[in-house]
């Protein structure tokens, strides 16, 4: 009992003091404060890298959550010709998964900030509950950064992405960015116009977070076929330290779960 009861007062309060600290860190790097009390957003430039074609290199520029600037090269395989694009001046593209795992991580934190140190635990359960719903939110958090969106070809055409460029996108390429883990990567997709007689096969692809050469589909009043698909990525170091975080803190939750477990099945006659 009283070694139970030290569990509720002192332990489960540091170990969500810890919990505190690990997210704020988490937190701090998704807004990547530059020094100085002006807060803005400091910009970083990546450079893009595939293994094994030098078809598409480019250089994109994060800022927190915004892609601010993108700037691509992209050697056609047909002529060897070079297409050159880059984001217009006004324009910023939002990452909605940078976005979304911030704000799951801000919920957590906000989760643990209620419980504060005077707050007095009564029973394992009222702890267990609130552990769930912290690594409730730390899942959600990290599987926005996991799984980027399944998107169909069509609403990869229909995106505002589209028109972000200067000069416009050719009507025969198509472009996607998004996070997968700690990486940021950008999909360019080269079309080709299906003509009518060769539409008898014709079978639209579905969602996927890739799509491959030979998928087809309908926009527009026009059948493409995807003839060429390149994939460029650079690691965002920051979003690495993000997962290390999220999941050292999904650990100490659990263990403290299992502690207060351990408890609860000495004490199966009484509400626990």
């Amino acid at each position: 009992d009283e070694e139970f009861k030290w569990l509720l007062q002192e332990e489960v309060h540091a170990v969500l003091k810890q919990l505190q600290d690990i997210l704020k860190e988490a937190s701090h790097r998704f807004t990547l404060p530059t020094g100085g009390s002006g807060g803005a957003v400091k910009q970083e430039n990546f450079v893009l890298s595939t293994s094994g074609t030098d078809q598409v290199k480019g250089v994109l520029t994060l800022q927190g959550d915004a892609l601010c600037q993108a700037d691509v090269n992209l050697k056609m395989p047909r002529n060897n010709q070079l297409l050159h694009f880059a984001f217009r001046e006004d324009k910023q593209w939002k990452l909605q998964q940078i976005q979304d795992a911030r704000n799951h991580v801000n919920q957590a934190i906000y989760l643990l900030m209620n419980r504060d140190v005077n707050y007095q635990f009564k029973t394992g359960s009222e702890v267990l509950k609130l552990m769930d719903a912290v690594m409730l939110q730390l899942s959600r958090a990290r599987n926005r950064l996991t799984t980027p969106a399944t998107l169909t070809l069509p609403e990869i055409a229909s995106s505002g992405l589209t028109k972000m460029f200067t000069p416009a996108l050719p009507p025969d390429i198509l472009v996607n960015f998004y996070i997968n883990l700690n990486k940021l990567c950008l999909t360019v997709y080269q079309l080709h116009v299906l003509q009518p007689s060769t539409t008898k096969n014709f079978k639209p692809a579905g969602g996927s977070i890739l799509h491959n050469p030979g998928a087809m589909f309908e926009f527009g009043n026009q059948r493409y076929e995807v003839s060429h698909v390149h994939k460029v990525e650079c690691v965002v170091p920051w979003l690495n330290d993000a997962l290390v975080f999220f999941t050292v803190s999904l650990q100490l939750c659990q263990q403290l779960k299992d502690k207060i477990s351990v408890f609860s099945s000495y004490w199966n006659y009484r509400p626990y």
